[in-house]
């Protein structure tokens, strides 16, 4: 294993940079050359790999997003796209691949692999949606941010005495929601695993407003749907004023949090070490504090398994 490339594709995270420094710092105290691959998938295809030294990825690690800058490039898909990026590989003499992302990054990974690129995944989504691994580099950051946002929200809506939704991201994977809404004391948590009962959210507001509440504060996963229609049902149900804030890509961006930088270099030097061991086709998590690294083809094989104690407890605190 002579040279190894490093590229971030799909949607960014933060802590995707301290990843990439990491494995490009792994790779050189190992006598590796590293090369970066700009703009993911889209990037390799069009040749843009450039030598990647210590001074490339200095000064990166507090920042957000990638210096790799990321894309999400649909035409990879396709053999013959496919083929070409590994052609690429070869022109370059790149004996192995490291690359950030999510399911779909990993799918591209898994393709290259069948045409003979060795590579090792790392998982960088704030979704948090990878079944085989706990945590996925950028959650944490991104629950933080969204938990700075609910605590905000609250004070406005403690004024008005308005019920306040706040829509977050995950599309099949409700734990930004769930975790963020926990700690951020949320009346109701909405999620795409679990489905929810207008007429019971309007009865608790109702409730709560008899009790003397002066807020209602529900946090929804994009996925579980139907935000506006939530807030002219609750409003014409109960009367309260009701406002929904989307906080859409605010959650990608910031400075990662410790628990993300430390995940993500943890993640990166056991990459290459993966490499320089001969092994691929692995991808790399955390079970229960501990790296791991798996079949990329098994751990994407893998069922999702919501937590239901946490949304029971969660159900219970609200």
């Amino acid at each position: 294993m002579k040279t190894i490339a490093v590229l971030t594709s799909g949607g960014d995270a933060p802590g995707m940079n301290a990843a990439v420094r990491a494995v490009v710092r792994t790779g050189l105290s190992k006598g590796m050359k590293v090369m970066g691959v700009m703009r993911g998938y889209t990037g390799l295809i069009n040749g843009d790999i450039f030598q990647m030294e210590r001074s490339n990825v200095a000064d990166i690690i507090q920042r957000g997003g990638t210096v790799l800058r990321t894309s999400r490039c649909e035409e990879f898909k396709t053999l013959e796209v496919q083929k070409q990026a590994a052609s690429i590989l070869r022109a370059f003499h790149i004996d192995g691949l490291v690359v950030i992302g999510g399911d779909g990054s990993f799918r591209g990974a898994m393709a290259l692999e069948k045409l003979g690129v060795k590579t090792i995944g790392i998982p960088g989504t704030i979704d948090n949606d990878l079944p085989y691994t706990d945590y996925t580099i950028g959650f944490d950051t991104a629950l933080n941010t969204v938990l700075e946002a609910i605590n905000k929200i609250r004070d406005t809506a403690t004024s008005h005495e308005r019920v306040s939704i706040i829509e977050v991201m995950g599309r099949h994977c409700g734990d930004l929601a769930l975790h963020a809404g926990i700690a951020g004391g949320a009346e109701s948590i909405l999620v795409p695993e679990v489905g929810y009962n207008t007429d019971d959210i309007c009865r608790s507001i109702l409730e709560g407003k008899r009790r003397g509440k002066l807020h209602d504060l529900i946090v929804i996963a994009e996925g579980a749907g139907g935000t506006a229609d939530l807030v002219k049902t609750i409003h014409e149900v109960t009367g309260v004023e009701t406002r929904a804030t989307i906080l859409g890509y605010t959650q990608r961006g910031g400075s990662p949090t410790c628990r993300d930088n430390m995940l993500a270099c943890r993640m990166g030097f056991r990459a290459v070490e993966l490499l320089a061991e001969g092994k691929s086709r692995r991808v790399v998590g955390i079970r229960r504090n501990e790296i791991v690294d798996l079949d990329t083809e098994e751990a994407m094989a893998m069922e999702r398994v919501f937590d239901k104690e946490l949304y029971r407890i969660a159900e219970t605190l609200a």
